[in-house]
């Protein structure tokens, strides 16, 4: 185990210097891997916060249970035991006939409602799921439509499908793009290599006359990749942050024309991780695939 860190500690050590050794050409690669990563980084983290914004101007989705009219407090306990009992419920609500009324009086409704005479209302319950998606809201309204003494059941899942169905086609888009601009970063890696394979040729020769391995040989190509990709995912994630400093204030200032406070968020330490790592992997696979093609004949 002791020599295996060993290799690999001294392959990282080779593949720094070959990098120090040539700044511009590795701060220009940088950058290309990171112009070009933040493109499909940026995209998503802006469907993220579109969601985020849209959720807050709209409401958070919610199914509505109306009880029939003759239902008794005993029945309205027996409904709250079943929503307490349900797994999948986030919080819940009830609202009584009269405060209905006292709500739509707050309206401007209540000459409307005095002519009739008696509460027409039915009691209700208010209830937010865990999860957003709009199978789950079916799921659950055609489960309640079920119970005794629930007349309908109402949901406001419309926005909700249309919102998935906007933020997939979103992301399947940010995918393609991200899939291209992933192998055009391979093969910047591939040529980045291979010119590295051609300028090292003799030493790789004598190398071999030492009785150098390939695996000896072709790990420090394979760091040198690799660390050039994260330092390109580093750039990446620069330049996010840098964009959502740059639009953070007139982000709030178009979500407070809606009235609503709304602060643009950048990559959490997940995705900034994430960002790093898939931008290794990218210089990483360039240079094996360079390496397997090329270090054979040098």
């Amino acid at each position: 185990m002791k020599h295996w860190l060993y290799l690999h500690a001294r392959a990282i050590g080779a593949a720094l210097r070959r990098l120090l050794a040539q700044p511009l050409g590795t701060a220009l690669s940088a950058l290309v891997v990171g112009i070009a990563l933040s493109l499909p980084g940026g995209a998503f983290l802006l469907l993220d916060n579109v969601a985020s914004l849209v959720r807050g101007v709209s409401g958070t989705p919610e199914i509505s249970i109306f009880l029939d009219i003759g239902a008794k407090p005993a029945d309205v306990e027996a409904i709250e035991r079943r929503l307490n009992a349900e797994a999948e419920l986030a919080s819940y609500r009830f609202v009584s006939r009269d405060e209905a009324v006292r709500q739509l009086e707050a309206a401007g409704l209540g000459d409307v409602l005095g002519g009739l005479g008696t509460n027409p209302l039915p009691d209700a319950f208010v209830i937010a799921p865990h999860s957003g998606d709009p199978a789950v809201f079916e799921r659950i309204a055609a489960q309640m439509r079920e119970w005794p003494k629930v007349a309908q059941v109402q949901l406001d899942a419309a926005w909700v499908a249309r919102l998935h169905a906007l933020l997939g086609l979103g992301r399947s888009a940010v995918l393609m793009v991200a899939g291209l601009l992933g192998f055009a970063l391979v093969i910047v890696t591939f040529n980045t290599i291979r010119l590295q394979i051609l300028t090292q040729r003799q030493e790789i020769a004598v190398s071999r006359l030492l009785g150098a391995t390939d695996p000896f040989i072709r790990r420090p190509f394979y760091w040198f990749g690799g660390l050039q990709g994260a330092l390109g995912g580093l750039v990446a994630l620069g330049t996010v942050w840098a964009g959502v400093h740059a639009l953070a204030g007139p982000v709030a200032a178009l979500a407070e024309t809606y009235g609503a406070v709304f602060v643009l968020a950048g990559p959490d330490g997940r995705a900034a991780l994430s960002m790093v790592a898939f931008a290794a992997f990218l210089g990483w696979l360039g240079a094996v695939i360079s390496v397997r093609r090329h270090l054979a004949g040098a």
